[in-house]
Formats: C-alpha cells, structure tokens, sequence
C-alpha cells in the first residue's frame, strides 16, 4: 500500500508506470534517511538530464504532495511519509479480508508433483524438502487466486522393486517381513546393493523380477501389493503428523496402460531409434543427451511414465501449469522429458517446471537408502517434540496442553528449519539450531505469537476493567487519536513493524511468483523482529488504541504466514 502510495505519486511527475516505479522502489539503509528511497538514474535517458539533476526536481515535486515530503541524496529521492495520514490508512487496509490474498493467478490450474517417496523405504529426513515445500507453495499458490492440484506421484513402479522381489526371494523371512515391513524391507533392498557389488548377475535377476512384475506374474504381483499397502499405512501416518493432505495419490504405476499410447505418439512421430538395442529421443538440438524410452528388454523406464503422468495431468486433471517439487539433481531428467513432449507435438509443454532444491544432509553426510544411511523422519519428528516439551516444562511449567502444544512447536521446528532456506541451497540439517526459542526460527516466531496474544488478552480485560468503572475506551478501529496516555505519538518502532506489515501483499505476491516459500518464512521472520523491538521501545497494554490494533493485526498476519507454511500458531506457549 505505501509502496503503491509513493508510486502513483513519482508516476504522476515521472510518467513512468505504477509497476516499474514499484519495482525501483528501495528502503532506504537508514530509517533516518526515510521510508522510501527512488533511484533517478533510469530517467536520466528520457529527460536528458543528469540524474542528481533530476532528484533535486522530483523531490520538490514530491513534497507539494499531501502525505508525503522528500529531499535529494545524490541521484535518490528519500521519501518520508505523514504518519498522521498514513497510520489510520494502512491499519483500516490490513484488517480488510482481501488483504491477505491476491488474484494474480487468475484462476489458473496448478498441479504439484511433490514428497513421492518410494515404496518399501522408510520415510527419510531425505523425503522431508519435496513435502513441505510442495504443500506450501501449494497453500501459497491458493492465496494468490491458483486453483492448486497436490499430486502425491509414488515411486511405486521401476527396476528398484524387481531388486526388492529378488532380495526376499534370496534371503527373506516372511514371519519377520510381517512383523515389520518397512525395517525388513529395507534390510533386503541394502543387503541386495552389497552383495551385487561382489555377484554382478544380481542385477539380472532384479531386472528379470521386474520384466515379470510388468507381465503380470502372480508371486510378484502378490508382493509388489503387499510392499505397496503397509508403505501407504506407514506414510499415511507421517503425513497426518505434519498436517498435510493430498487431493490425487496417484503411483507410478497407475499409468502402466498409458505408456504404449507415449511409446506410440513417439514412433508415429518418428522420433525414436535405435541405440543398442534400447529406443532412444535424440535430442542433440536441444544439446541434450538422447532420451531412453524403451530399455533393450523392452521395459519402460522414468522418462516414459513421465510423460504419460504429464499428459494425464494435462488431458485429464485440466492442469494449466505442472510443477515438479523434485530434488535438483533430477534437472537432466526433466530437461529431457519436456523436450521429448515439445518434440512429439504438446505445445502446452512450455508450461511444465521443475521446481529443484538442494540436497538435505545430516550431520553433513548424504543419506542413502541403498546403504542403509536413512534418518527416520518419525525418528526426528518424535525428538523434536520430547525436546519442544522439556523446553517448555522449564519455561512454562503450569501451562494447559503441554503435549499439543510441544507437538506443534517440535513439528512446527522441523519445517520452518527447512522453509526458511532458499529452495536451492543445500541443508545440513540440526535438530539443536532448528529447536532454539531465539534467532531465526519457527519457536521464535511461534513464541512472538503467543506473547502479543497473551498482550492482547491483558489489554482487552484492562479495557474491559475500564468500562465498568464507568470509563470508556475508544471503539476499536474508531480512535483518530495517534497519541497513547502519556501523549507520545506512535513511536518510531511501532512506525517500522507498521510499514512491516505492509510489505505481506507484496512478499506474498513474490513468493507465489518465484515459487519460493523462504520469502514468507524471512516475512515472518522480520515480523517477529519488528514486533519485539515495538514491545521493547514502546507502551502496548495502556499505549492507546492504534498501538492494540497494530498488536492485533500483527498477531493475526503472523499466524496467517505461519498457516501458509505449515505451522500452527498456539496462542500460549
């Protein structure tokens, strides 16, 4: 709103649009310096003027504005608003619904391919980034006028579970297999890898297992089922802990009938060939390497299933955009595949992305499912919450609901340590930073939260003490005093946590824009830090009533950010 305030009036004395004034639009280093500073150098060109020149004229110009005054620094205007007008303006503005919504997507369909983890593993810390990423750009994406699609895209299907078969098939139990399925598994697949290290032909046998699981063979069929129903239990309830649903889980192996139709496009097309012995893309145009699509003995392999998932999520689920929340070390694979369906015709391939992350590591090491090198999430999860817990017994012995809410800061730690990192960057992960209640963190946040609802709470009884002994306060929204009870005017840090909030419209906008939830967790960051600094420097409980509505819009816009995140927002902590 400020941003859009100073626009119009620098637009009305520049002629340049609202947006590209908004974009050059900066805060200044020192608030002593303004609230908003505008480069003049790209209107040097169109007034032929140098642009200190150009600061000086505009600044001037600006300050005959009602609301706002300016004065040249060089080639920058610094522009300082009226917080008598700006105040009541911007608090009328947040407490509008619409506010914490935008509509740039305009309805669009947006399906989002994201967590997937594979059938017979455990659920890793590794299965952690796709998850939660996903599902908050799906809530993201949703704020922003999207119709978002969450796909849960299995790995269900592949030579990876021809290697399961033919691991039991060689070493398995079945009475051990029955008591824990996801362990036993797990032990299998890993000691597979190890003795095929030293009996190569063991990689046959698994890609055989595999061609006969594709025939339909009944022993294969009957334990593919059977890895297939205790994952889905298993990841089921990983997903309930961390609050996420789905609307399609869709395996990979739901499109084994639609593959020939791909294989069939492709030959019809005469895109494929020969390469010894396999059917490969050639894509040396696009300077790629070739495309696999039918492995010599005649199995699909990734990219095949790729592309006929895309063409269902286009044809049949009505998807504008697909998205694909997958580690950045899939980036060839999906170069590939979309440049395989660009080649066969499907022009609506423009519209596909891979959405990459860097890798998590823990403790500084890579984890491994074929080295048996998994951090159980459940694992993670379940110390958070007994560290969450003890932490808050010290803090807060007496409070009600201990164990939900330990839940929902131990669990709240975990994601918000992941969100709060740009997608692309690698994550070592520790439980010990990601659980502190100072510094950048999801307790941090939580716990500012629930101290300006606590505030609140005293604020309101305190009124409420007041109106019974025949004082009454201001109506809320209603006061056009700016003053609290000593006279002071709404200080400087009540003035920054102000123009804070104000910048939610456009974090929002730019997260959904970049694909990049770190933006709302730095937002919720900077808002917690903003609100602590007004609680430190200015009067809240008796500071008038501008300063208790800044407290509540406040609260509410940081338990929204955390919502769109996927944390909850206890009121105590």
């Amino acid at each position: 709103m400020l941003l859009l305030a100073a626009a119009q009036v620098i637009s009305a004395h520049t002629g340049l649009e609202d947006k590209e004034v908004i974009s050059l639009l900066e805060i200044p280093p020192q608030p002593e310096w303004g609230d908003l500073a505008f480069p003049c150098f790209a209107l040097a060109k169109k007034f032929r003027q140098p642009p200190q020149q150009i600061a000086l004229e505009l600044a001037e110009g600006i300050s005959r504005e009602k609301g706002m005054s300016a004065a040249a620094f060089g080639a920058y205007v610094n522009i300082t608003l009226d917080r008598s007008v700006h105040i009541p303006f911007i608090l009328a503005e947040l407490s509008k619904p619409d506010f914490l919504k935008s509509d740039i997507g305009h309805g669009q369909r947006v399906v989002i391919d994201m967590s997937s983890p594979n059938i017979a593993k455990p659920f890793g810390i590794g299965h952690l980034r796709s998850t939660v990423i996903g599902a908050a750009l799906y809530r993201i994406l949703g704020e922003t006028g999207h119709v978002p699609i969450s796909v849960n895209h299995l790995g269900d299907w592949g030579t990876q579970f021809g290697k399961q078969i033919a691991a039991y098939q060689r070493w398995g139990n079945k009475e051990q297999l029955q008591h824990d399925p996801i362990g036993e598994s797990l032990k299998l697949y890993v000691r597979f890898h190890q003795e095929a290290e030293h009996d190569p032909s063991l990689e046959d046998e698994g890609r055989e297992w595999f061609r006969r699981l594709e025939q339909g063979d009944a022993e294969a069929q009957r334990l593919w089922e059977f890895f297939v129903k205790v994952s889905l239990k298993e990841f089921e309830r990983m997903y309930q802990r961390l609050n996420i649903t789905f609307d399609h889980v869709l395996g990979e192996s739901f499109y084994n009938d639609k593959m020939q139709a791909v294989v069939a496009q492709l030959n019809a097309k005469e895109l494929l060939e020969e390469s010894d012995g396999a059917l490969v893309v050639r894509l040396e145009e696009e300077e790629l390497p070739p495309c696999l699509i039918l492995k010599k003995d005649g199995t699909t392999i990734y990219p095949t299933r790729d592309m006929a998932t895309a063409i269902y999520r286009h044809e049949v689920m009505q998807a504008n955009r697909l998205l694909y929340v997958v580690g950045g070390e899939q980036k060839l694979h999906f170069q590939q595949v979309f440049a395989v369906l660009k080649r066969a015709g499907e022009t609506w391939a423009e519209q596909c992305e891979h959405v990459p992350f860097g890798l998590m590591r823990f403790a500084g090491k890579k984890m491994s499912t074929r080295r048996g090198k998994v951090v159980k999430l459940e694992e993670v999860l379940n110390e958070a919450v007994a560290r969450a817990q003890a932490i808050i017994t010290q803090k807060n012995p007496d409070l009600q609901n201990q164990q939900e809410i330990a839940e929902d800061v131990g669990i709240g730690a975990i994601i918000f340590g992941d969100l709060k990192n740009n997608r692309l960057n690698e994550v070592d992960f520790s439980l010990e930073e990601a659980l502190t209640f100072e510094g950048e963190t999801g307790p941090y946040v939580q716990y500012t939260h629930a101290r300006i609802r606590s505030l609140l709470e005293k604020a309101h009884a305190r009124a409420s003490t007041h109106s019974d002994s025949g004082t009454v306060p201001a109506e809320e929204g209603h006061s056009t005093e700016l003053t609290d009870v000593s006279g002071e005017i709404l200080g400087d840090a009540g003035w920054e946590l102000l123009k804070q909030l104000d910048r939610y419209h456009g974090q929002l906008i730019r997260a959904a824009r970049q694909l990049e939830p770190s933006v709302m967790a730095r937002f919720a960051l900077d808002t917690a830090q903003a609100f602590n600094r007004f609680y430190a420097r200015e009067r809240i409980v008796d500071g008038g009533q501008w300063r208790i509505q800044l407290a509540e819009q406040t609260a509410d816009i940081l338990a929204h950010s955390l919502q769109l995140l996927g944390l909850k927002a206890p009121n105590r902590m």
